[in-house]
């Protein structure tokens, strides 16, 4: 964080200051609510949760050399005291924000946020220091905790913001108003908590009526392809720049191909020229993906040669989405287990198909929430797909949503040992251990709660003969 003295901090969060000798003293240091993290200079942000209070740790964060805890009771240690810690903590990433000279990107969207604003870090980071949301920490704790550990070097500043409602996106922004808003698309994702699509788009569209106007510097990134998303454009009076595979996109691919390893290759399209693009990503989802993050570097003042090379040169940075190693025996495991949605979940088994050319392929696929009266539907619906894909065996994994995949696999044909339905994640390590074959590829996905990346750890888990060991 920028260095800030306590008691500039205690008046930003209106707090009062208690067992604090010297006012002046700064945190220099990151702000942290992981006890763990606490270091010479820091500021511990307190929360009292169901199981853990935080404040239960003020002494120790104090001994690690934190300068002060902000908590809502004095612990005996130095503390700025608030009514709310939260609330505390978005006020000082406000304050923070508008201190730094950096440039704000904002992005949203149903499915992809994080494999993109990944990609646009990576991208922005070749121009000037950057920082960027960790993983998926896009909520009201994440995303200022992020903004935070911007410093005054800091540039380019790029937020993931998540919602699970109408308002989440308009909070958010008012914590750090964005001069570039990004939306990627409007699907099924939290489909059950939001109502609809268009509950969705109404809330996801947020972000770009939080942009300043275009003679201010403002610019939303829409995706042409979704139509929910290229509405969006008349709710904002920030400048408007398209991506997409539709000829009428700004920024655009063409000759869209997958490499025989299942990585994206096209021709990337910009205002500012042309350059060729193969990705180290797999799927050809992330080709909108890679057009989003163009489209940002792109407005940001990169050619469309350097812009292209970053691509390129992008590695995944987030675990469990997309992950793809080969055991010693051949067996690929594609781990994409971090979560789920139907478009996911679409889109990942395409990319299996992809990556298995000729080979035998393996979906083990579980849940996907929050999908409310949709849940039968959809998980008929990626079971039917599996099998027009043709991938060889469908291992549907849990309780009734699983039995749903399988029962759409097996109304769209697939009678005989092409689907399976076993009860839990042992069992399906079990199944697999005494089937899989060398040259295999196993895709494993579903929602975060359902566990499934301990099947993709416990099949990479091999022996010295090649055997699976499960936990």
């Amino acid at each position: 964080m920028i260095a800030l003295s306590l008691a500039e901090i205690a008046e930003v969060v209106g707090g009062q200051t208690h067992d604090i000798p010297d006012p002046s003293v700064q945190v220099t240091g990151p702000v942290v609510r992981d006890s763990r993290e606490a270091v010479p200079g820091s500021l511990f942000v307190a929360f009292a949760g169901e199981r853990v209070d935080g404040h239960d740790f003020a002494a120790a964060v104090v001994e690690s050399g934190a300068a002060a805890v902000l908590g809502t009771r004095p612990v005996g240690v130095p503390a700025i005291v608030v009514d709310d810690v939260q609330s505390a903590l978005g006020a000082l990433a406000r304050h923070v924000v508008r201190r730094l000279g950096a440039t704000l990107v904002a992005l949203t969207g149903s499915a992809g946020k994080t494999s993109t604003k990944d990609l646009i870090a990576q991208v922005l980071q070749r121009k000037a220091p950057t920082v960027f949301t960790p993983g998926s920490l896009n909520n009201e704790i994440g995303l200022p905790l992020t903004a935070l550990s911007a410093t005054e070097e800091t540039r380019f500043l790029v937020l993931e913001m998540g919602a699970r409602g109408i308002g989440h996106i308009r909070y958010l922004t008012g914590l750090t108003p964005p001069r570039v808003g990004l939306v990627l698309n409007v699907g099924s994702a939290h489909i059950g908590e939001f109502g609809g699509r268009e509950q969705i788009a109404q809330a996801k569209g947020e972000l770009v009526e939080a942009l300043p106007a275009e003679a201010d510097g403002g610019t939303a990134i829409l995706n042409a392809d979704d139509p929910y998303v290229r509405a969006m454009a008349s709710r904002t009076k920030a400048k408007v720049l398209f991506f997409g595979e539709s000829g009428e996109a700004d920024v655009r691919a063409e000759n869209v191909r997958l490499t025989d390893t299942g990585q994206p290759s096209f021709r990337l399209h910009t205002p500012s020229g042309a350059s060729d693009v193969t990705m180290r990503l797999y799927g050809e989802h992330h080709v909108s993906n890679a057009l989003a993050a163009a489209a940002v570097a792109h407005e940001l003042g990169m050619s469309a040669d350097e812009i292209a090379v970053a691509l390129s040169e992008a590695g995944s940075l987030s675990r469990w989405r997309m992950e793809v190693t080969e055991r010693p025996d051949g067996v690929t495991v594609v781990n994409d287990a971090y979560n789920a949605n139907p478009e996911s979940m679409k889109a990942a088994l395409r990319a299996l198909v992809a990556i298995g050319k000729g080979r035998r392929t393996w979906a083990v696929l579980g849940k996907m929430a929050e999908l409310g009266d949709e849940a039968l539907a959809e998980h008929d619906a990626v079971g039917r797909l599996a099998v027009r894909l043709n991938v060889s065996k469908l291992v549907a994994v849990g309780g009734r949503e699983a039995a749903w995949l399988q029962l759409g696999a097996y109304n769209e044909g697939s009678w005989g040992e092409e689907s399976v339905h076993v009860s839990d994640a042992q069992a399906a390590v079990d199944l697999l251990r005494s089937e899989l074959r060398p040259g295999d590829v196993v895709l494993v996905k579903a929602s975060r709660s359902v566990g499934l990346e301990n099947v993709a750890q416990a099949l990479l888990e091999t022996g010295a003969e090649g055997e699976v060991s499960a936990r």
